[in-house]
């Protein structure tokens, strides 16, 4: 079964418990959830009307809890951790859990003094054994420890619940760039219609220029067929010649 899939599963298994107790029985399924290993989104518990009904109620407590892991990290917790109740171990590996994803979203590399101070761990061991054991063998996160250049190199991360405002925000980054991509696909049409032009001027010159290659041709071959033969020249025999020769001195000696 794939994390998508087992996460629906147990969002709807959550919602039906929480839709059907009150008191300190939802309480009870609000520990549940956040301390369950595979659970790692609230939203949909969160608007349960049971669930927002604790508000301003001796359990509401429970209430700001659920808020949390639905979109709080570690560092939240401790900065209020008077006005809210004492995590067992499993709420604690969550929230860090959690922690790691809302770093994730924003920084694909992140330096393991960041996460360190984040996660409230001491070494650099302690961090990768929980980035690796609690982290990528739990399928929320893919990416490279970097021990050379003591980095995170985040390659893939589930998405958390969207915070309250979050979802204008993302409205409005998609806005942004849909309206990047129309002028970028404006400025590919342009180049393709003005390659087209320059590709008609090309074929309509080179047409041109077969042309005018054509008439050459004609016009020569029109001035060699007009040439005037060449005149053959008149000869005259040897023997004929020395026979007229002969009878002109014989006319002469009788004139004598």
């Amino acid at each position: 079964m794939d994390i998508e899939q087992k996460q629906a599963e147990l969002i709807e298994h959550f919602v039906k418990q929480a839709k059907s107790q009150k008191g300190s029985a939802l309480a009870n399924v609000i520990i549940e959830a956040t301390s369950h290993s595979s659970l790692f989104a609230f939203s949909e518990i969160l608007a349960v009307p049971n669930v927002a009904e604790l508000q301003g109620s001796e359990y509401s407590v429970f209430l700001d809890i659920l808020r949390l892991f639905a979109h709080g990290t570690w560092s939240d917790y401790k900065s209020n951790a008077g006005h809210l109740p004492q995590l067992v171990p499993d709420q604690v590996r969550k929230l860090k859990q959690l922690t790691v994803l809302t770093l994730a979203e924003t920084n694909k590399v992140l330096p393991y003094d960041q996460l360190m101070q984040e996660l409230d761990v001491s070494n650099v061991r302690g961090l990768e054994d929980f980035l690796i054991n609690e982290c990528m063998y739990a399928g929320i996160v893919r990416g490279k420890l970097d021990q050379l250049r003591r980095c995170f190199e985040v390659q893939f991360a589930a998405g958390r619940d969207l915070r309250p405002g979050q979802l204008g925000n993302m409205i409005q980054t998609i806005a942004n760039w849909l309206a990047t991509s129309d002028n970028l696909l404006l400025s590919i049409q342009e180049k393709i219609k003005w390659a087209d032009t320059m590709s008609e001027l090309d074929k309509k010159h080179k047409k041109e220029v077969e042309e005018k290659v054509e008439e050459v041709k004609k016009s020569i071959s029109l001035k060699v067929g007009l040439k005037p033969p060449c005149q053959k020249l008149h000869t005259v025999s040897r023997q004929t010649w020395s026979s007229e020769v002969m009878r002109r001195s014989s006319i002469l000696n009788l004139v004598e």
